[in-house]
């Protein structure tokens, strides 16, 4: 049995007329005659009732119709379902995404694309970056919100969001009435950090903007996320440089401030594994290359093609 005898019966059906059946088919008579009577060979019955006036459907002709127009509504369906996938606008993907992402790029990434393909589930999961790129490069995941920069032969990477280093002081430090503090006032703080291993290239740069400040930083606590180590110093164990979007996080007892020192700018971006050309994947990068989004949260949308990380305003 194949669709077109389906469709063929069901046009007879609803003429209930073999002549005006075909021409709606856009076939002759004799043709649609034989389908028929080859899908009644087929099923073993018989499901119209002919002669030379008139054409009504049996029995088994009634329960067909009914089936014939539930199947034929799932080959649409599946159709329609399989080119929605094609162009991805249907189906899953999985996002990764560091903490601090939360507090940039995230929220108006997923707010564009739900609202562009409302049909594709995301399955978000909070990881650090490591966690992440060991995810891409398993499959267990098909886009990562990371910290940049990614050297990974198997992964590609999209910067997508810059910003600088801000300070994250206890609210009763000594420089709170400073605006923008010189680094070297830290010099003999506590800092609060994260393990290397998570995000080598923001340690380095940390580690980094110190030593040429004059010192290098006495490494009083870690912490694995973003937010757990602004609440260390909230309850005064020691100071961070954090991310400027981490100034959106308000914590009772902290403060932020800039830097007189030129910091280096902490990439967020896109990692994915090489290879992986599907199409959901590709509508979710164009929508983050169109994003433009400051370190004060907001966002608009770029012109395609001048998807460029911007730099972050204080």
């Amino acid at each position: 049995m194949e669709l077109r005898h389906l469709r063929y019966f069901v046009s007879v059906a609803e003429h209930l007329h073999f002549g005006r059946a075909a021409a709606a088919l856009h076939i002759s008579q004799p043709p649609l005659t034989r389908q028929i009577k080859q899908l009644e060979q087929e099923l073993g019955v018989t499901l119209f009732a002919r002669n030379n006036r008139n054409v009504e459907l049996t029995a088994a002709g009634k329960l067909a119709l009914e089936h014939a127009h539930a199947l034929l509504a799932q080959a649409d369906n599946l159709g329609l379902r399989t080119r929605e996938v094609a162009r991805g606008g249907s189906g899953e993907l999985s996002i990764g995404f560091v903490s601090v992402a939360d507090y940039s790029v995230l929220p108006p990434l997923l707010k564009q694309f739900r609202a562009r393909y409302p049909g594709v589930t995301l399955r978000l999961r909070e990881a650090t970056s490591d966690v992440q790129l060991g995810a891409l490069r398993s499959d267990r995941l098909d886009v990562g919100i990371v910290l940049g920069p990614v050297n990974d032969a198997q992964l590609n990477f999209r910067a997508v969001f810059r910003e600088p280093l801000v300070a994250a002081l206890p609210a009763t430090h000594r420089a709170r009435a400073l605006e923008r503090l010189p680094l070297a006032v830290l010099a003999a703080e506590p800092f609060i950090m994260f393990p290397r291993p998570l995000a080598t290239g923001l340690y380095d740069d940390i580690i980094g903007t110190c030593n040429r400040a004059g010192f290098s930083p006495s490494i009083g606590q870690e912490a694995i996320q973003m937010q757990t180590i602004v609440s260390l110093v909230s309850v005064g164990m020691g100071v961070a440089l954090v991310p400027a979007s981490l100034m959106h996080l308000r914590r009772t007892g902290v403060i932020y401030r800039g830097l007189q020192e030129k910091t280096p700018m902490v990439t967020t971006g896109l990692a994915w594994k090489q290879g992986n050309g599907a199409a959901m994947l590709g509508n979710f990068l164009a929508i983050a290359d169109a994003l433009d989004v400051d370190a004060a949260g907001a966002s608009v949308l770029r012109g395609a093609g001048q998807g460029r990380a911007r730099r972050a305003r204080l």
